[in-house]
């Protein structure tokens, strides 16, 4: 493959996942790199990372999945990659379904492929809760730009290098993926989704559980709303 390909891993307190995440990965797909972010976890992950001499960033301050993100953003354009892709740290991405999401950018259809578990509704489908959260997401992301994802919650994905370039300037902290599907459309990226298999987290504990779903919701519809006002459309892809 002559393109540069950098897969990365966002990671906050995941020593149950991490190790199987990454060994998975590099048995599955030994042509990509990869870079996990580790973002202060408080647990054994960072001592998890340096025994097995992964390439890792360790962040001095705890900036949360957006900033961590962005963070790999940043040094996949500064290392001249072709495609950036993250991929969740806690197992629930399958590494054999990497190609399906970054080929449609190699091929030039998207500038953002985004995993979907939503299109052939296979494997791991998330708790209905979710999934009513992730349609009412769906639905005003589809109001505000007229874009349709089904799986806008979804943090399997796959950027060119200029939707990397661009979410390396322009990214949100907290959580992200709605809003970066909304900024994209708005700047005029193409964005589309490719069908995956998910399955459920391997171990340790979702950050987004019980009361924490509702606030999650008003403050990402809130966020969607804000950004739709703030954020000018562009054609072509610039800002």
């Amino acid at each position: 493959m002559d393109k540069k390909i950098l897969v990365i891993i966002p990671c906050y307190n995941e020593e149950d996942n991490i190790v199987n995440t990454v060994e998975n990965l590099r048995a599955t797909c030994p042509e990509v790199d990869f870079l996990v972010v580790n973002d202060c976890s408080t647990d054994s992950s960072a001592a998890l990372l340096k025994s097995r001499h992964y390439p890792f960033l360790d962040l001095p301050v705890n900036l949360g999945i957006g900033g961590g993100v962005q963070c790999g953003y940043l040094y996949a354009v500064r290392h001249g990659y072709d495609v950036a892709v993250q991929m969740d740290g806690d197992g629930q991405h399958d590494p054999a379904y990497l190609m399906k999401v970054v080929q449609p950018v190699l091929d030039g259809v998207y500038d953002m492929c985004i995993g979907s578990r939503f299109i052939k509704k296979e494997g791991f489908q998330t708790s209905f809760m979710r999934r009513v959260g992730i349609r009412w997401l769906s639905g005003m992301i589809r109001l505000l730009c007229g874009k349709r994802v089904l799986d806008v919650t979804s943090g399997f994905r796959a950027t060119n290098l200029a939707m990397t370039a661009y979410f390396a300037q322009h990214y949100a902290t907290d959580y992200p993926e709605p809003e970066a599907i909304l900024a994209a459309s708005l700047a005029g990226f193409r964005v589309g989704e490719a069908p995956v298999i998910m399955r459920e987290r391997q171990g340790g504990v979702s950050s987004i559980h019980s009361f924490k779903s509702a606030y999650y919701m008003i403050k990402v519809s809130l966020a969607l709303i804000i950004d739709r006002l703030s954020i000018r459309k562009v054609k072509g892809g610039r800002a």
